[in-house]
């Protein structure tokens, strides 16, 4: 767990919960996928069970100024290294979520292996210094997702799985000077799959690590024939230029949806935006600030 009041699905309490809101969404006619998410480095002992470190695939801390944490702003701690005997314990985690996920009713489940998080940080020789087995070559670096693929693949069908990556972001100090060889040879194994869709976070509104040009789904649609989606500080006028030319086949959004509840009608019928979303309101558990914004005709 990265933060406080972050949702999970590790428990049969929260698969029930689930069920609740699932079915929500199916009375609308939308399917909704899972997205499954281990923070790695990008934590906090004050987070953990006993006070434990965070773990990564290396002991390399994220060298920013601080956390929020339970107890306020706190330093970045230097991860442990996980060993190579906890690996597999976890890549079975990812296949127990996927299957709570399947029990909940969810129509897929997105991995998340983007963002500076875990499976990113094996992903990146940035982050991945080892010298056993997921170490080294961007080869080995890949096979914790890759082994991650393949055991929820034992739950689920190849179209009800999903993967995202995020080639040019910094956040959480991520970018390696190898992003580009990295990014493509990922995106290229996993075309093998014949994934739901690979999530692309291409757009630079978060951040760019100036390691070089920014990679573009134009590149990606050239090693991945599946669906492509992109993600990141598209605007409506951006995502149909994107889709109309064909680079992508599905345009995320992530926090225009915080502020415009019924987002899709806006798009649909032209009507302006709510002001973005403060920061403090993207994590907020409390009545205002996050599940309080007004709809157009609320407004």
């Amino acid at each position: 767990m990265a933060r406080e009041n972050t949702p999970g699905i590790y428990s049969q309490e929260q698969v029930q919960a689930w069920k609740e809101i699932v079915g929500a969404v199916h009375t609308q006619g939308t399917p909704i996928f899972l997205q499954l998410w281990h923070c790695g480095r990008a934590s906090h002992s004050s987070f953990q069970e006993n006070g434990h470190l965070p773990v990564a695939p290396s002991a390399i801390k994220i060298n920013l100024d601080y956390i929020a944490t339970p107890n306020g702003k706190q330093s970045y701690q230097i991860p442990r290294a996980l060993e190579t005997d906890e690996i597999p314990l976890i890549v079975l985690d990812y296949r127990q979520a996927a299957q709570r996920a399947k029990t909940a009713g969810f129509d897929g489940v997105e991995i998340h292996a983007a963002g500076g998080y875990l499976i990113d940080e094996f992903l990146q020789s940035k982050t991945n210094q080892r010298t056993d087995h997921w170490g080294g070559e961007v080869e080995n670096r890949y096979c914790f997702l890759k082994e991650i693929v393949e055991a929820i693949l034992t739950v689920l069908p190849s179209n009800q799985i999903a993967v995202r990556l995020s080639p040019n972001s910094i956040y959480n100090d991520m970018g390696s000077p190898d992003y580009r060889e990295t990014f493509l040879y990922i995106a290229e194994q996993l075309n093998t799959y014949g994934l739901a869709y690979l999530h692309i976070v291409d757009g630079l509104a978060l951040g760019f690590h100036q390691l070089g040009t920014p990679m573009t789904l134009a590149e990606f649609r050239d090693v991945f024939t599946g669906p492509l989606m992109g993600n990141c500080g598209y605007s409506q006028e951006q995502s149909e230029v994107a889709i109309n030319s064909g680079v992508a086949d599905l345009i995320a959004f992530g926090r225009p949806f915080i502020s415009n509840p019924d987002l899709v009608q806006r798009f649909t019928y032209n009507w302006p935006l709510n002001p973005p979303a403060d920061i403090k309101d993207w994590y907020s558990s409390l009545p205002s600030g996050y599940i309080d914004f007004p709809t157009y005709q609320q407004s």
